[in-house]
């Protein structure tokens, strides 16, 4: 399971690309397994896996008859056997950079998002290596190009819909039925959306008020952040966050106790989906009335 480092750097990164912190952690949890690091040579490194089709149509000539001998690339996907242990792929990953480093690069799935090096002039960096710092810099990098890749490749929608098919098919490719993608992504979802990290974690059933403090407390505040109720995001339920929430209660028409419970949270879920579909209606609104050349 994610840790509360990992749910905070990724609700706050989802608030800030507008789209459901739930979904986003769905998202994090299924394509990284629940783990954002693992501890290379003392230091701490995100999650990676390297694909040897990419890696062979990176290179030409010698060093691809090299990296064949080597048995790390082919022509043909899969044929590249990931090894199972984190510290043995970052041992592939460095016997391919020796070859050509940014041939390798290029070919990882890098971080929380499973994100391949070989999109950064697609997804607006200016090289390789500036992918990979930001997702190697802190586990906020590694969100943040999740969902810079979510929303370039045009899948908030889905992810707003809750359409779980029609986004796994997007992110994850049309294989995604072998692996249950889309009804992963819908376990992990539920779950998130009802506040909590496991099944049984008894906070998940017990409403916020003030007073309260940790991880619940935190994703309360970003999603009010997100809503139009700017707060810190200190994970302590105190008077602010009390009028924040007592004002969004207000506003929608339920009972202004300023107490988080099962219907003001899945309000602000609702309310969230749909403030990000009346920006994306905006944009188009203003697309169609911009004046042609």
């Amino acid at each position: 399971m994610l840790t509360h480092e990992t749910r905070k750097a990724v609700a706050a990164t989802a608030a800030e690309f507008g789209i459901e912190p739930a979904a986003l952690l769905a998202v994090a949890e299924i394509e990284s397994g629940g783990k954002a690091y693992v501890r290379i040579g003392g230091r701490r490194e995100p999650v990676i896996r390297f694909e040897g089709h990419y890696f062979d149509r990176r290179l030409a000539g010698e060093k691809r008859c090299l990296a064949r001998r080597a048995g790390l690339s082919s022509p043909a996907a899969g044929e590249i056997v990931n090894p199972p242990g984190q510290a043995a792929r970052w041992r592939l990953l460095d016997r391919a950079i020796a070859i050509d480093r940014k041939a390798a690069l290029e070919s990882v799935s890098w971080g929380l998002g499973q994100v391949m090096g070989a999109h950064w002039a697609w997804l607006g960096f200016g090289s390789v290596e500036d992918l990979v710092a930001e997702v190697r810099s802190d586990v906020t990098g590694q969100a943040r190009l999740m969902a810079r890749y979510i929303t370039k490749a045009g899948l908030s929608d889905a992810l707003a819909d809750r359409d779980w098919a029609r986004f796994a098919r997007g992110y994850n490719g049309p294989a995604y039925r072998r692996n249950r993608y889309d009804r992963k992504l819908a376990v992990a979802y539920r779950r998130y959306a009802d506040g909590g990290t496991t099944p049984a974690r008894p906070e998940a059933d017990r409403a916020l008020r003030r007073g309260a403090s940790g991880t619940a407390v935190a994703e309360l505040q970003i999603t009010l952040s997100a809503a139009g109720y700017p707060l810190a995001i200190d994970g302590r339920f105190g008077r602010l966050t009390e009028m924040a929430l007592r004002r969004f209660q207000k506003s929608v028409g339920l009972t202004a106790d300023g107490v988080g419970g099962r219907e003001t949270l899945a309000a602000l879920r609702a309310h969230l989906s749909l403030a990000a579909r009346l920006r994306r209606w905006w944009a188009l609104l203003m697309a169609l009335l911009a004046p042609r050349n």
